[in-house]
């Protein structure tokens, strides 16, 4: 494990959004996040879409500008194929907002 792994600082762009989001709910396949910064602002909300999307792991992705809600949904078993997502989900299910 390298020192940027241990002291969890943020590797590349998907490290740095999901750590700039709050992750509200997580259940194996199920994320949601709310993005303050997404709300009344339809040109981020299709970004966050366009580029979540763009990992074929993820099966879909709905999004609400008027609320910031995220939610991902996805196939436990295929995410944890891609490395980098399955360090991600690691994340997320650590950094839950609640526990």
């Amino acid at each position: 494990m390298s020192l940027l792994e241990t002291l969890q600082i943020p590797t590349n762009t998907l490290d740095v959004f999901i750590r700039s989001v709050e992750i509200s709910a997580y259940l194996p396949g199920r994320v949601r996040l709310y993005a303050k910064s997404m709300v009344g602002n339809p040109s981020l909300e299709a970004e966050v879409r366009r580029k979540l999307l763009a990992f074929k792991e993820i099966e879909s992705v709905e999004t609400s500008q008027v609320t910031g809600s995220i939610l991902i949904l996805y196939q436990p078993a295929v995410l944890r194929r891609n490395p980098e997502l399955a360090k991600v989900e690691t994340y997320i299910m650590t950094h839950v907002k609640g526990r």
